[in-house]
């Protein structure tokens, strides 16, 4: 199996390790393989693939969509580095209103699945850092949502707290006031 996935604190949020195969050319590897990924609970079809290239500092989300739009994410850093978030949203949860992150680069090669359910955000730590990430559901503006990056409700630690924001993320809600309609074990 080309892929190592490892779980989380949140175990439904899982870091996925894929092995990569070099020499004089460069290296391949694969990012994706529905058999593998469902073998191992993550059940996955890509409806949208977005792709960022942030300055650095530049801090995206915490980003999600309600139901019956909600969207499970596959992130992966190209190039340059990101700490990237994840916070769970799923009522009754035993981990609600907690996070998880990992530190995505170009380097590890790491992939982040961030299932439906979930805010998803990322800090960027280098310049020029590019994202690219598949998604569940297309994007609906009528259900997108999202929380705010510093709410000490969640008490993320970012690796920065000067961070570049969008006009939108500035006015994000707090957990506290969030519109969410994830029940824990609809979906996963």
């Amino acid at each position: 199996m080309p892929f190592k996935f490892i779980r989380m604190e949140i175990p439904d949020v899982v870091l996925i390790s894929p092995q990569s195969f070099g020499d004089q050319r460069g290296f391949f590897m694969e990012t994706y393989k529905k058999s593998d990924f469902a073998d191992n609970g993550i059940v996955f079809d890509i409806m949208q693939t977005n792709f960022s290239v942030s300055s650095k500092n530049v801090l995206r989300g915490l980003h999600y969509q309600i139901e019956p739009n909600a969207q499970g994410k596959m992130v992966q850093c190209l190039r340059g580095s990101a700490f990237d978030v994840a916070v769970d949203l799923r009522k009754g949860s035993p981990w609600f209103g907690r996070w998880v992150s990992a530190t995505l680069n170009a380097e590890n090669r790491n992939i982040l699945w961030v299932p439906e359910g979930f805010a998803h955000g990322f800090l960027t730590l280098e310049e020029n850092t590019e994202i690219m990430y598949g998604i569940s559901s297309e994007y609906s503006k009528e259900h997108e949502r999202g929380l705010i990056w510093n709410d000490p409700a969640i008490g993320i630690k970012w690796p920065s707290l000067d961070v570049i924001l969008s006009d939108k993320d500035m006015v994000n809600s707090k957990l506290a006031e969030a519109d969410i309609n994830f029940i824990y074990g609809d979906k996963i």
